[in-house]
């Protein structure tokens, strides 16, 4: 080794390493420009189905709430009238 050279890490080429990180920086670019178009398109069709849902959506949430407490209820009654469902042991 002479006394010029520096041999305390990798050697790389820049030139390699300039055109690697611009190639990247475009693949970038061209995924979040597909996911801006996707995504776009996504809200889109999600407000145009909302828009011509016959029922609104906070009714048809209250009307399942509703439902989901009768069904607890209902539930709920006939677990106390009938017991837990759990069978007796044999030997009791």
């Amino acid at each position: 080794m002479s006394n010029g050279e520096n041999r305390n890490g990798p050697q790389f080429r820049t030139a390699t390493l300039i055109t690697s990180a611009a190639m990247v920086g475009g693949g970038t670019m061209i995924v979040l420009s597909g996911l801006a178009l996707g995504g776009g398109h996504v809200m889109a069709a999600t407000r145009r189905w909302l828009n011509e849902m016959d029922v609104p959506v906070s009714q048809l949430a209250k009307s399942k709430l509703t439902q989901a407490r009768a069904a607890m209820t209902a539930g709920s009654q006939a677990w106390q009238k009938n017991g837990s469902g759990i069978p007796a042991r044999a030997g009791s």
